[in-house]
């Protein structure tokens, strides 16, 4: 890729080079134990917009740093991110029958396969990073920033205050709370792989943190919005799960129209940070920027 490649090529070249790399570290599906590589490849290669990875390398693309550098972080944050669809699928969760337009590794592969391969998947997200071709230090980093993105602190302590909250009536900062860590840490952990892979400076991950937090709020209440908007073939996954539920949504607790409003302001908040950190070294943040704009005007 060069300087002059539009965003959008740029985003279809490291969609299929995380797609090939998924493919080639996930192990074969005729290796023993058959039934939990299958489930493992069925979690991860069905589909996806694959939005974490690509914000790695857009952000370490937008501060200089090699392709190579940023593989490893780039797997290990959307294989953290596909162990945790298969978890949220289960009956004792959100007992989902359809991801990604097809079944939930639960139903085609049985409950225990899928808790399995939902262990495995994470277990190789940290074993990747472990051997990233990085400084030891950086390395490091790496894994804190994964392992508090996805542990109590961030998306599993986000998944059990969602749990919580179904049915209850929560406060706006309780919702957003809830959302910063089930949906928001991991894609904030995805942005400071990427600072961190690329040896960012102190200003550089302070532009980039608030470009990250407003895009995990973002990515929420469109998701929200679509639950109720969108249709099953459309999204993919069941719609209307969050009203059946009593879920704790944006919309059930602001209405659908200050929603939009609250995604709107988002959508500046995040154009704002990107032309400050632009400014700073003239840094290429248009692969970001076309990031944020999927993830506000998404039909899925």
């Amino acid at each position: 890729m060069t300087d002059t490649d539009s965003p959008k090529a740029q985003l279809a070249h490291w969609q299929a080079r995380i797609d090939a790399a998924l493919r080639r570290v996930l192990p074969d599906a005729e290796q023993a134990p058959q039934g939990l590589h299958q489930a493992m490849r069925h979690a991860v290669l069905n589909g996806g917009k694959r939005i974490r990875p690509l914000l790695v390398y857009a952000t370490g693309h937008a501060l200089g740093a090699d392709e190579a550098a940023l593989d490893d972080a780039a797997l290990a944050v959307e294989l953290v991110h596909c162990y945790s669809l298969v978890h949220d699928d289960l009956p004792a969760m959100d007992d989902d029958a359809l991801r990604r337009g097809q079944p939930t590794v639960h139903i085609a592969y049985g409950e225990a396969n899928a808790i399995l391969a939902g262990d495995a998947l994470q277990s190789l997200a940290f074993a990747r990073l472990a051997q990233a071709p990085l400084s030891a230090e950086a390395r490091v980093k790496l894994l804190r920033e994964l392992a508090d993105a996805a542990g109590a602190p961030g998306m599993c302590g986000g998944q059990a205050l969602d749990m919580d909250a179904t049915g209850e009536k929560i406060s706006l900062a309780q919702l957003e709370r809830l959302h910063a860590m089930k949906t928001g840490a991991l894609l904030r952990a995805a942005v400071r792989m990427g600072a961190l892979a690329a040896a960012a400076s102190t200003e550089q991950h302070r532009q980039l943190d608030q470009y990250a937090e407003a895009l995990g709020l973002a990515f929420q209440i469109k998701d929200d919005l679509l639950d109720i908007e969108g249709d099953s073939a459309t999204l993919g996954k069941t719609a209307g799960k969050d009203l059946a539920q009593d879920k704790a949504t944006f919309p059930a607790l602001i209405g659908i129209a200050a929603s939009r409003q609250r995604l709107a302001s988002l959508a500046t908040q995040m154009h704002d940070a990107l032309t400050a950190l632009a400014a700073l070294d003239n840094a290429d943040t248009r692969p970001l920027a076309l990031l944020a704009r999927k993830v506000v005007e998404r039909e899925s």
